[in-house]
């Protein structure tokens, strides 16, 4: 089990209150990591719930079934976008909470893929905190599947386990950017939107592993993840808030 590690300086917490957009706010995270690299901003976490978006990776934009993916995408009222890192199509909306982790480094390469393995742990405990049976690896059929994906078990045995958490990762030379994004409530909408998009771009998966963490134990809040999110980065270090005003600018 991978071991989160203690961050001796402490992490500027920013709850984003106000959306840019779907695409204004993921350009926004860009222009984080560049200030990072530029040493304007130090440690930071950014929270956020985010607009209706499918965020399409590189290799979906290259299939012949792209653009029809993406007019599926917005009649379903999801903004298609194309992200510049790697991957398949994930979708997110505001039952879901984004969780931008932003530090300068110098080294930014060394240690990329521990973080998967690092924060992928660190969310899957927020995750149990809230009572759901959550662990990390990939699960068969998917969607942008990879192998630090965060999964939630059935209670209920020989149902499928759940994708609850996809992760990303951008270095540059002098940061890194971990971004996360938790579904944790009114997983329909997403699989719908999926269903549609993924079957347009001729890829299989299974839509029974397209879940939010409430399908797992009901009731279960946005505010209840990023209270437990930020409680667990608070175990390894210490956090300071900032206004998200400060950084519009």
């Amino acid at each position: 089990m991978a071991q989160a590690q203690k961050h001796a300086k402490p992490l500027t917490v920013v709850r984003q209150d106000v959306s840019l957009g779907a695409a204004g706010d993921l350009d926004f995270a860009i222009d984080l990591l560049g200030r990072a690299r530029g040493g304007s901003i130090g440690p930071m976490l950014r929270l956020y719930r985010p607009q209706r978006t499918v965020a399409f990776g590189q290799r979906d934009a290259k299939l012949p079934g792209f653009s029809m993916a993406a007019q599926a995408c917005r009649n379903l009222g999801f903004e298609p976008l194309v992200r510049k890192a790697g991957g398949r199509a994930a979708a997110y909306h505001p039952g879901s909470l984004v969780v931008d982790h932003l530090e300068p480094d110098m080294d930014a390469i060394v240690g990329s893929k521990e973080r998967f393995a690092v924060f992928g742990e660190l969310l899957a405990e927020a995750l149990r905190r809230v009572g759901v049976d959550a662990h990390v690896g990939e699960i068969p059929g998917e969607y942008c599947p990879g192998e630090f994906t965060v999964h939630g078990v059935p209670a209920e045995p020989g149902l499928p386990r759940i994708k609850l958490v996809g992760t990303a990762q951008r270095v540059v030379a002098g940061a890194w950017l971990f971004s996360s994004a938790i579904v944790v409530e009114d997983s329909a909408p997403i699989r719908d939107v999926l269903v549609d998009s993924y079957r347009e771009l001729g890829l299989e998966w299974d839509p029974a592993t397209a879940g939010a963490a409430n399908d797992l134990v009901p009731g279960v809040t946005v505010a209840d993840l990023e209270r437990t999110v930020l409680e667990c980065y608070a175990e390894r270090g210490p956090l300071v808030s900032a206004s998200f005003a400060s950084l519009r600018h």
